[in-house]
Order: structure tokens, then sequence, then C-alpha cells
């Protein structure tokens, strides 16, 4: 299979085609939502700042299996029968 040159649109599709970009950002999107939860006003901001890295790694573990269906989807979308 010949080389592809790297362009943006390239750059693009694999990026959306990888389940750890999903995963990262649902992560990140749970911590967020959680956070209110988990964070006093009261805490020291390096508190605050490694409460929210243990809730965006928890978002991150836990988000695996969606983030492997929604690469799933995309790639059917995108790519129909010519999958690997």
């Amino acid at each position: 299979m010949p080389k592809r040159p790297r362009t943006p649109t390239y750059i693009v599709f694999y990026i959306l085609f990888l389940p750890d970009t999903w995963q990262v950002l649902m992560g990140l999107g749970l911590a967020l939502l959680l956070q209110r939860f988990a964070i006093t006003p009261d805490m020291a901001v390096f508190s605050k700042a490694l409460i929210f890295i243990m809730l965006v790694t928890i978002g991150y573990t836990i988000m695996r299996l969606p983030a492997k269906w929604i690469t799933g989807k995309i790639k059917k979308y995108f790519l129909g029968d010519r999958q690997q």
C-alpha cells in the first residue's frame, strides 16, 4: 500500500478514527460535569487541579467501550465496506 501524503484532511480523519480522541473528549466532559460535586471552593489550586485530573482519568477509563462504538460508527459511515 503506497504511503499517503500528510494533508490536513488526512490528519483530521485519522484523529476522528482514533478511539482515544473520543475517550479524552468524553473524559473531559465527564470531569467538567462532576467537578462541582468533588471540588469545594475552600480547596487550594493544587488540590483542585489534582481532583480534576483524577476525574478526567476516571472518565477516560470508563469511556473505552463507548469510544470504540463511536469510532466504529464513524468508520462505517465514512468507509462503508472498505473497513480493515
